[in-house]
């Protein structure tokens, strides 16, 4: 009976040697290590994804394997002499915003496994108000002040039981709700930088092409239930100077364990990634935010917003060469109010100069009025050039609900 039960341990430790999975990348070798994060085998993905947003704010974090505890630890320097490894990770939570960052010290020889090693390792401890099918999470690192020294002594002996600072995982269908009935997140962003682009987003009744509501883009809200028959709903992410971004998917059919790969669980709601690509040579978008006063070339003051976003994108890159097409609504003649002298490009002020003339000359003054803000903003008069079409390219009625729509000015991207 005794050497059957020897059998039995032997067999299983040689089944477990067989079926752990190789950590990737090195062990943590000997040393005091800076940590603010955590992740376990088969979460590669999230961790070198933690890593690089670290890296892209300019920091110069690395990542290692412990094989004591089995985790891989995300840490931003490493030490030699403790007491300095303690002063440093006390200015990562003061100064840097890693308000969970503690030192993990490494002994010899204890980060990589050996043949002959009979060490136990060091089990992970879980909160225990967490679910257990989860794992543990925490909100983006926020600056903590220090309101009483800590004793250096205290925090060693916090160390030596560290749990996960941060750890992502696949979503689980326990305990998280459907997409329909939870908070969601629409995040915009440059695929070629990483950074959140501001935009809005447009969520369409995919049944009959309706428009349901437009939101801004970053804000938590309730996702919107299209109450239609079949659950499809349309999704499109916008933001002048990048191209629109549509995902459609229904409903009913999103589950939480095979979410689809643009959306992801994370902190109690939904987050929808849209990456918006800039627009490039032969683009044509619309800058439907820009009005205009009645029969003038002067801009409303709300205006401002989307003129600002087109003035980002001709400055993000100075090959960018545009066309602004101006268009009305109709092809009558008609009063036509200019800037005066004083070039306000948003107030109809006491020296703006009343005329007449067609469409297609009002059409002109509109574009040359964005023109002329472009300009006086510090963009080349030659990277601007104007196309007046005044009704001729109407999208609408001009006597519908959306005769106003034909009032516009669009940009075509001539060279990027």
């Amino acid at each position: 009976m005794r050497g059957y039960v020897v059998t039995l341990i032997l067999l299983g430790a040689s089944f477990l040697s067989f079926t752990d999975p190789s950590p990737k990348g090195e062990y943590l070798q000997k040393g005091h290590y800076i940590v603010v994060a955590a992740y376990r085998i088969g979460q590669e993905k999230y961790m070198e994804n933690y890593v690089a947003q670290l890296n892209n704010t300019g920091l110069h974090s690395k990542y290692g394997y412990d094989a004591g505890c089995k985790f891989y630890y995300i840490y931003l320097d490493y030490y030699a002499d403790f007491d300095e490894s303690i002063d440093q990770m006390l200015k990562a939570r003061k100064e840097g915003g890693f308000d969970k960052a503690w030192v993990r010290v490494m002994k010899e020889n204890y980060g990589a496994p050996t043949e002959a090693s009979t060490e136990k390792p060091i089990e992970s401890k879980v909160n225990e108000n967490a679910d257990k099918n989860s794992a543990l999470t925490i909100t983006e690192p926020k600056p903590v002040v220090q309101e009483e020294p800590v004793k250096k002594e205290e925090l060693f002996a916090i160390e030596t039981k560290p749990e996960p600072a941060v750890v992502f995982e696949e979503p689980k269908p326990k305990g998280t709700p459907p997409l329909k009935e939870a908070n969601v997140l629409f995040y915009l962003f440059n695929p070629t930088n990483s950074k959140p682009i501001d935009g809005e987003v447009e969520l369409v009744d995919s049944d009959v092409s309706r428009l349901i509501k437009k939101v801004k883009a970053h804000e938590v809200m309730p996702m919107v239930d299209p109450k239609n028959k079949t659950g499809k709903v349309t999704l499109i992410g916008s933001s002048f100077g990048f191209r629109k971004v549509q995902h459609d998917f229904n409903l009913n059919e999103i589950k939480p364990d095979s979410l689809p790969e643009h959306i992801e669980w994370k902190d109690d709601k939904y987050i929808i990634h849209f990456d918006l690509a800039r627009l490039h040579r032969g683009d044509i978008e619309t800058l439907y935010n820009v009005y205009f006063f009645n029969d003038a070339a002067i801009m409303l003051p709300e205006s401002k917003y989307e003129l600002n976003r087109l003035l980002e994108f001709m400055n993000s890159s100075d090959r960018y060469k545009i066309m602004l097409h101006g268009h009305t609504n109709g092809n009558a003649r008609g009063k036509i109010v200019t800037m005066g002298p004083s070039q306000n490009f948003f107030e109809l002020s006491n020296d703006v100069v009343n005329g007449t003339g067609s469409a297609k000359e009002l059409s002109e003054a509109r574009a040359q009025a964005i023109k002329g803000w472009l300009v006086a903003n510090g963009i080349a008069d030659n990277r601007i050039s104007i196309k007046a079409w005044g009704g001729n390219r109407m999208l609408h009625d001009k006597n519908s609900n959306n005769a106003r729509r034909n009032v516009r000015v669009e940009v075509e991207v001539l060279e990027d």
